[in-house]
């Protein structure tokens, strides 16, 4: 492989100069550039960036660490990611968290050691110690989808609590009147805000949200499985199941199934977080969309705004509800996607 002396040689300038041209050093001249580039063209001469790093004490890597990769919704996401940061160019080196708060700590650790740029997080609960103290400690980090309330960093996310409500007016408009939901790890700021914004909704529509019409998931499809089991075992099991995660929600699929019953004659369902499954299962099912490619280059350029010095806002985007047939039909004025 060609060398910064090779490239020197056929340009015919030192090696400093080429280092000064690849570096964009601004006191060289028109035609050294020219001759620099033409000459590295010829020889396909590419950089060492580990040195370049050592040199600049940047390595134009970032870290992503993700909550479940097997989740299409993430697994969405770090593609977006991924695109976005190799076209400001940046590579990405992913870690996923499956949940586990220590996992979550073990990639960050592990980023932190390979000097990467910088971090874009969606933390898999809200008390990780480790976070506070990267925030502190100046590295670059935005969280995105999820955040850690008390950490002063960007927060680029969806707003849950307006296409909640959209859902929920829905459902009533269909003559649903018993709604239950599959609620997220209550560690989780998305946990929270999905089955809050779910019970203000019905509060504000005259509906009660029992105890029992409330189940306990962690964003896996087991957990969906489990909760809707236990609502179809109630003495007046619920007419709805809004599952607040994608995997919840065909976990809860299946407890339906299997116990005989079908979408929405029996039971309506519907979910957070549409994924393209939802249109061939049948029936297709109701859905929240969050905007994820918007979601992940928002978040990218926030970080590369922090790594350059600049000071970029948290971004708060729009989610949309889809609905399908599976909670009993499209209402008038909605977006239908069959």
């Amino acid at each position: 492989m060609a060398g910064i002396k090779d490239v020197a040689a056929e340009a015919g300038v030192s090696a400093a100069t080429v280092s000064r041209v690849l570096n964009g050093h601004p006191s060289v001249s028109e035609e050294a550039r020219t001759r620099v580039l033409a000459a590295v063209g010829a020889l396909g001469y590419r950089p060492n960036a580990v040195a370049r790093s050592l040199r600049t004490a940047q390595t134009r890597t970032l870290g992503l660490v993700i909550s479940d990769v097997l989740n299409p919704y993430f697994t969405e996401l770090a593609r977006f990611v991924e695109e976005e940061a190799r076209a400001l160019g940046y590579s990405v080196i992913i870690g996923n968290a499956d949940e586990r708060p220590e996992l979550q700590d073990h990639h960050i650790r592990t980023l932190i050691d390979r000097r990467i740029d910088g971090l874009l997080v969606s933390p898999a609960d809200g008390g990780s110690p480790l976070m506070r103290d990267v925030a502190l400690s100046g590295t670059p980090m935005v969280f995105v989808d999820r955040w850690i309330p008390g950490i002063d960093v960007p927060v680029v996310r969806a707003d849950g609590t307006g296409v909640v409500k959209d859902l929920v007016a829905h459902l009533h408009g269909r003559g649903h009147r018993r709604l239950a939901i599959i609620a997220g790890p209550a560690a989780t700021t998305t946990g929270n805000e999905r089955v809050e914004a779910f019970r203000d909704a019905m509060r504000g529509l005259g509906l009660a949200l029992p105890d029992a019409y409330i189940g306990q998931g962690d964003f896996q499809a087991a957990s969906g499985r489990r909760a809707t089991e236990r609502f179809l075992a109630l003495a007046e099991p619920p007419e709805v199941v809004f599952a607040a995660d994608n995997l919840m929600a065909l976990g809860a699929l299946d407890a339906i199934r299997a116990r005989g019953l079908r979408v929405p004659d029996d039971i309506a369902l519907a979910a957070f977080d549409d994924i393209p499954w939802f249109v061939h299962t049948d029936p297709p099912i109701t859905a929240i969309a969050q905007p994820t490619a918007d979601l992940a280059r928002a978040a990218v350029r926030a970080l590369a705004d922090r790594i350059e010095g600049r000071t970029p806002q948290s971004v708060t985007l729009p989610a949309r509800l889809v609905v399908r047939r599976s909670c009993g039909g499209a209402a008038p004025n909605q977006r239908s996607d069959r």
